[in-house]
């Protein structure tokens, strides 16, 4: 049986609540998320507060260190990347679409945290696979160009030649970036939206009439 959301499998502190809505589970399931701020995606790096900034912000990014308030980031083959503190008193949402994560979202969500990236724990969502994504090679240029010098071979693995195209993988892109800034805790990646049409929305695969998951974690008080 199809599940209505799909939860990470990492070691999350107990007061963590994180999840990703499937296509299963209604619009009375965001009924239910605790207050957040609802950011209007612009495929930017903008990062704000969610327990203070207001409704339709333009950003990609939020945190939240006030218990019972949400990060909230909607996708529908972009990456929904979770991330929680072990002390389970920081968390924040990020939708990484290529243009995002190539311009830095990442990085910069990972600047308005007040955890060490060591004591941090990401989750990579749902989103479409390495095999389902073919690109230009304008896309794998501009990820080349932007890495480090050391991550450079790596960054290039990411990217898989399909006559004058490639193929990307986001959810390995977004782990180096994640790994180079320090993380060591990442966990996921294994979703992909295209390859499942019972479970989830693709934006690629249906159009822009298609539906949106939410990926979606908070904290409540220990």
């Amino acid at each position: 049986m199809k599940a209505r959301f799909i939860h990470p499998e990492w070691p999350a502190p107990a007061s963590v609540t994180a999840y990703t809505t499937t296509r299963l589970a209604g619009e009375e399931t965001f009924l239910a998320v605790p207050a957040g701020v609802q950011m209007k995606q612009v495929h930017g790096i903008a990062v704000v507060d969610a327990a203070s900034a207001s409704d339709d912000v333009a950003a990609d990014a939020c945190f939240s260190r006030r218990a019972g308030i949400a990060c909230r980031v909607v996708t529908a083959d972009c990456l929904p990347i979770l991330l929680c503190n072990r002390a389970g008193n920081e968390v924040a949402a990020i939708h990484a679409g290529w243009r995002g994560l190539q311009a830095g979202v990442v990085e910069a969500t990972l600047a308005q945290l007040q955890t060490a990236p060591t004591e941090l724990l990401a989750w990579l969502g749902p989103a479409i696979s390495q095999t389902h994504y073919e690109v230009g090679g304008e896309l794998r240029e501009a990820f080349v160009a932007t890495a480090a010098a050391s991550m450079e071979a790596q960054v290039e693995s990411c990217f898989y030649p399909s006559g004058d195209r490639f193929h990307a993988d986001m959810a390995g892109l977004a782990r180096l970036r994640l790994e180079f800034a320090g993380l060591l805790h990442i966990y996921g990646g294994e979703h992909c939206t295209y390859a499942d049409p019972g479970l989830f929305y693709s934006y690629r695969r249906d159009g822009a009439g298609t539906g949106r998951m939410s990926s979606v974690i908070y904290f409540s008080e220990s």
